[in-house]
């Protein structure tokens, strides 16, 4: 990663301006930094895929500007289509590793590479992907101004990194909506709400010892009881989906150090079980 993109603290940050980099100056996204952090932008907004922002601007008598200027510098981003962001939902939705993080207000590493099989890229990857106008007097683009703006967006996204889908067209709600309307979606969307059920109050972590009174019937009915026990049983369903609390880890949780996905290693490990428990 280089210098220009450790501006953000987050992976998601880092990664947009990484993007960036190859589809602008490096000069200009070095100045448009220093703009970031030196609080040359006095208003900043994001309103769907369009980012605003006001920009002081330097005195240069060459350009005619005598007075500290104030430009406004605009960047939108080019939404998905509806039916691109159907393909792409459907793909998360059938890759556990994907759904599992997203339902759980996550989003994988590994997500821009995964839609880049639709030709679906979250993160900036061509000049087609976004559109940027700034009111000053210099023809290039992006100016220091749009690059300033360029790395408050990362830090937007240190914050959000749902905004990614947000920039495109898709928000959060409407993406977690579609999302929980899959077969796994649902699945996991149950589990979680069963296992983020608030704590009830006890009065007691212990069982109370009582007393039960001897049974009064006689000592055959109290063995075996009255009825005749079942003498078949029912076999148990299996879930809709096996394996649900390690699914939910992803292939590459934070405590695994390893190369491999952890879910396989674990379905590997499973069926080794398996087969030495039938010998």
């Amino acid at each position: 990663m280089s210098q220009m993109s450790k501006f953000s603290r987050t992976w998601w940050g880092q990664k947009f301006i990484a993007a960036l980099e190859p589809l602008t100056d490096a000069g200009r996204l070095s100045r448009g930094r220093s703009y970031a952090s030196g609080g040359k932008v006095k208003e900043f907004s994001i309103q769907g895929g369009t980012v605003t922002a006001r920009v002081r601007g330097s005195i240069n008598p060459y350009f005619g500007v005598y007075k500290e200027p104030l430009y406004t510098t605009m960047i939108e981003f080019q939404p998905i289509s509806a039916a691109k962001w159907a393909a792409a939902i459907a793909l998360i939705a059938s890759r556990a590793s994907l759904i599992s993080r997203l339902l759980l207000n996550e989003i994988p590493d590994s997500i821009d590479d995964a839609l880049g099989i639709l030709n679906i890229h979250l993160l900036p990857h061509s000049h087609k992907d976004f559109e940027s106008h700034c009111s000053c007097p210099d023809w290039s683009n992006p100016c220091k101004h749009i690059a300033g703006v360029y790395y408050l967006v990362a830090a937007e996204l240190d914050r959000d990194p749902f905004l990614l889908f947000e920039l495109r067209g898709l928000s959060r709600a409407d993406l977690l909506r579609e999302l929980a309307k899959s077969p796994l979606g649902r699945t996991l969307s149950a589990e979680l709400r069963r296992v983020q059920q608030p704590p009830r109050p006890i009065s007691s972590y212990y069982p109370r010892p009582e007393s039960v009174p001897a049974p009064v019937e006689n000592l055959r009915n109290f063995w075996q009881g009255t009825k005749r026990l079942p003498q078949t049983i029912e076999p148990y369903a299996p879930p809709l989906v096996a394996g649900i609390p390690v699914k939910k880890q992803g292939d590459f949780p934070a405590f695994w150090p390893r190369d491999n996905s952890f879910i396989a290693a674990m379905e590997t490990l499973y069926e080794q079980v398996r087969a030495k428990g039938q010998l």
